[in-house]
Formats: C-alpha cells, sequence, structure tokens
C-alpha cells in the first residue's frame, strides 16, 4: 500500500515510525528481505514498532521489491528516490511525502533491527516532550566492558547535567586521569550510544540542507552535524543491551535462532 501525498491522514497521536530499507548492502546482499522464521527481516521490524505507541509506521524505500513484501503482509510503505546519499535523507523525503507538521516526531528505526523493543521506541520518542529545547533524541546504554570501551566501533556518547548529548565520539571517553590503567571507569560509567533517534520532522527535513561538520567527517558520525550546529539532542539511558542488529552473516544466525525459541512473543 504505497502512501501518497494526497490521500495521507496524519495519524493524531504522539509519533510516526519510519523504517529506511534499502537492499544495497555489501555484506548482506538483499538484508531487508531475508527470511526470518518465515518472514522477511523487514517485516518482523515493522510489526515489533507497531507494538510501540507510534500512530503509524512505515517503510521508507526505493526498492520494489520491498515495497512488494510490505503490500504482501500489509505494512505500509512510501516510494523514494533512490540517489539519497544518507538515511536521513531519505526520511527527510518521506517526511515530505507524509505530509508530516514540522512539530510532529518521527522515530527512526533502522530496517536491520528485528528485535527492537517496543518499549524503547516509546521511550526515545518521549524525550522530545520532555525536552522542548531538542530537536533530536536518542539512546544510550551503560558499557560494562572493557573491550567495548576500547572499540573504536562502539559510539561512545557523554552527557549534561540534563541528559543532553555533550559529543558523540569512538574515542575512550569519559578518560579517567587517575583511574587504574586498564581498567573501565566507573564514575560516570561510559556510555554506548544506540542508533535509535526520535526527530521534529521539520528538524528532520531541514538537516540534510545543514553543510557537513569537520567533526562528523573525522569521527564518521553524522549525528555530531547536529551538534555542530548548535542544536541539542536529548538521551534516554537504558539498562538493558539493545537485541542483536544484523549486519553480518553472524548476526543474522544470532537472531534466527532467537526467533526460533518458542518463548518469544
Amino acid at each position: 500500500m504505497d502512501i501518497r501525498p494526497e490521500c495521507v491522514r496524519v495519524s493524531q497521536t504522539s509519533f510516526t515510525v519510519l523504517v529506511p530499507a534499502r537492499l544495497a548492502s555489501t555484506r548482506l546482499p538483499g538484508k531487508p528481505l531475508l527470511d526470518l522464521a518465515g518472514l522477511p527481516m523487514v517485516v518482523h521490524v515493522a510489526r515489533q514498532a507497531q507494538r510501540s505507541g507510534a500512530g503509524q509506521v512505515v517503510v521508507a524505500t526505493d526498492a520494489p521489491e520491498v515495497a512488494a513484501a510490505c503490500d504482501a503482509h500489509g505494512v505500509q510503505h512510501v516510494m523514494t528516490r533512490a540517489d539519497h546519499a544518507s538515511g536521513s535523507d531519505r526520511l527527510a523525503e518521506a517526511c515530505e511525502r507524509l505530509g508530516l507538521d514540522g512539530d510532529h516526531v518521527v522515530v527512526n528505526v533502522q530496517g536491520d533491527e528485528p528485535l527492537i523493543e517496543p518499549d524503547l521506541i516509546d521511550r526515545c520518542a518521549g524525550l522530545l516532550a520532555e525536552h522542548p529545547d531538542c530537536p533530536v533524541g536518542t539512546v544510550a546504554h551503560p558499557i560494562e566492558e572493557l573491550a567495548d570501551w576500547l572499540n573504536p566501533n562502539v559510539v561512545k556518547v557523554v552527557l549534561d547535567a540534563a541528559g543532553r548529548a555533550l559529543y558523540f565520539t569512538r574515542a575512550s571517553v569519559p578518560f579517567h586521569r587517575d583511574g587504574t590503567p586498564g581498567m573501565l571507569p566507573r564514575d560516570p560509567v561510559p556510555l554506548r550510544h544506540l542508533g535509535l533517534y526520535a526527530y521534529r520532522a521539520g528538524f528532520l527535513r531541514r538537516f540534510p540542507t545543514l553543510p557537513q561538520a569537520p567533526i562528523e567527517r573525522t569521527e564518521a558520525l553524522e549525528q555530531l552535524r547536529v551538534l555542530w550546529h548548535g542544536e541539542r539532542i536529548a538521551v534516554h539511558i537504558t539498562d538493558t543491551a539493545p537485541g542483536t542488529g544484523v549486519d553480518t552473516p553472524e548476526d543474522l544466525a544470532r537472531v534466527r535462532a532467537v526467533l526460533s525459541r518458542p518463548s518469544r512473543p
């Protein structure tokens, strides 16, 4: 069910979930359509998101194959251009296509997160009501392993007193000057940033027009563009690590094993 601007009725509830899904994955070709317990991955993600408090869940894709899979399973979708440089550009176009008001809250749930917890989506969306000065909200959780703190592929975030991001980095922060070498800092506990975002739709439409920030290019972290341009990002801290995302064949095997357990709802 492709959503056209002229037929869209924007939900009156608190937020919309957008799930960007494209087929161009080098490590896992056709990733959104990979089978998970008899359903395409993107359908699993959408159904998890539908268990949240979202007024609507919409897959944003440039692939007719993904659109067909959504149609086959009753998942709403919107077709976007194929030449977007980033997922943010795709989401900005989806906001335009859906006719979302500038203050409407949009949660970006990645299309390779089939184990995303609905409650975490709700909490991320709620950040923008709690922080009216922030156009963006995101999620983090405490780092418990030294190896994760030292790993540049694990993105860290440092917060201010109001729970807003001061900085995102691949470096091992905060650095405890007087701490024991080789030990994980405990005051404050380091935080791992998770790639779940809530946006005000007006800011999301404006974001792709903002010039890239030098720190964004250096760290290869798009969210630093928000801070560089003087905007704020609210952060919810969750106590539990999220379910496995799917980036590699090993990830795929782990998620299939989880979904095959009889106890999983």
